[in-house]
């Protein structure tokens, strides 16, 4: 069935037109349930550790646990600040989250399926230049945070909106590098295109040996860093430290507000460790069920699903794991390990990237280039270390802790 459009004038399939909006649906309803189960494996997993119970009253084995303090909130009294900007503090919430769900839009969640006589791929939005929007959308989450402290009219929020603006923007740097890292060894912007070059064939070896994670190892490493400190995930977590500044920039805000900022947090850890499936790990690349044809629905549709949902998986239980474990940085060293340490290295670890590159189309021999270059590229680094440190600077802060 096709209509004409108004505006253009030309004949648009309402078929298509139903796919996209029920791809929409389907991508936030998935994000918002992940998110529900994530708080809940959390609570678990840190439980255990602590050997403790966890969620288990609200629902099969406290699984409703999430979406009963989801609803308490949603009930609770909102509150706003005689001083506040109205429209801007009311807002300001709705900026944090919609960037982590259309960061998320471009994510490759299996491969070429039919719905409805319409060829369509998994996944919400294929952009030639899906990276760019990777970044544009990682930038923009800054703003919520920003608006949320100044809009509540209190000098507390405010010192606690500009500390997590420099936070974001000192790791903004080296996660736009360590991403370049996977543009260098893909040649493309497009997530599919990057997800296409680490297709799973042959062998069990052949298939790992595709992903970026081994030739791109270091901007993995960074990626991960980087996208947790920009989700002030611990132990990078000092936008929200209760015991600093109040409560950081949420400080004014109740009820489902509130939630939301945090539900917006929580959505970035998935989104992140999403894009981590996709950039470095093959995103829905796996093996498929050899006993079975190519083209039947399981090899189609379920097994591209199973291979990222089970890498996605793998992600977030390593994200409970930092959490449960490691201790939150002071400030200053937050600061030095995103200015001093992971931007020096993203950036030499791309020359070294480059010349392998280059060395595999020209036919180097990459036994002595690639020795040759990571060396130049550790004297590189101390000696820019060197000249950023001061006579006595390294005693003063050893001092200082």
């Amino acid at each position: 069935m096709t209509f004409v459009d108004p505006l253009l004038g030309g004949d648009i399939d309402l078929t298509v037109v139903l796919v996209v909006i029920g791809k929409t649906i389907l991508t936030f309803a998935l994000l918002l349930i992940a998110v529900l189960f994530y708080i809940w494996f959390m609570r678990k997993v840190i439980a255990d550790m602590q050997n403790r119970i966890g969620p288990a009253s609200a629902g099969p084995f406290g699984v409703l646990q999430t979406l009963a303090d989801g609803i308490k909130l949603f009930f609770k009294e909102q509150s706003m600040p005689k001083s506040a900007d109205r429209p801007i503090f009311l807002i300001a919430p709705y900026l944090s989250i919609l960037p982590a769900f259309l960061a998320f839009s471009i994510v490759p969640i299996g491969g070429l399926v039919s719905v409805a006589g319409h060829e369509t791929y998994l996944q919400l939005a294929e952009l030639p230049v899906g990276v760019l929007w990777l970044l544009a959308m990682s930038g923009l989450g800054l703003y919520g945070v920003m608006l949320a402290g100044w809009s509540s009219g209190s000098k507390y929020p405010l010192l606690g909106s500009v500390r997590a603006s420099a936070q974001l923007l000192s790791y903004e740097a080296a996660f736009g590098l360590a991403v370049v890292g996977v543009l260098i060894q893909s040649g493309t912007l497009s997530t599919r295109g990057i997800v296409e070059g680490q297709a799973w064939s042959g062998n069990v070896l052949d298939g790992l040996g595709a992903w970026y994670v081994g030739p791109a190892i270091v901007a993995f490493v960074i990626f991960l860093i980087a996208a947790i400190a920009e989700t002030n995930h611990p132990p990078f977590d000092l936008v929200e430290a209760e015991q600093e500044l109040v409560g950081g920039f949420h400080t004014e805000y109740t009820g489902i507000r509130f939630a939301i900022f945090f539900l917006a947090e929580f959505m970035n850890v998935i989104t992140m460790s999403a894009i981590a499936v996709t950039l470095f790990l093959g995103g829905p690349a796996g093996p498929s069920l050899g006993f079975l044809d190519a083209s039947s629905t399981l090899n189609v549709w379920v097994m591209p699903v199973f291979w990222f949902m089970a890498k996605l998986l793998v992600l977030l239980y390593g994200t409970v794991l930092i959490r449960a474990t490691l201790p939150r940085l002071r400030y200053d060293q937050l600061m030095d390990v995103g200015w001093k340490y992971m931007i020096e290295i993203a950036f030499l670890w791309l020359m070294v990237s480059g010349v392998v590159v280059i060395g595999r189309q020209e036919g180097w021999n990459l036994w002595l280039i690639v020795p040759a270059a990571a060396v130049g590229a550790v004297l590189v680094y101390v000696v820019l270390y060197a000249s950023m440190t001061k006579p006595g600077e390294l005693e003063e802060q050893e001092q200082i802790r």
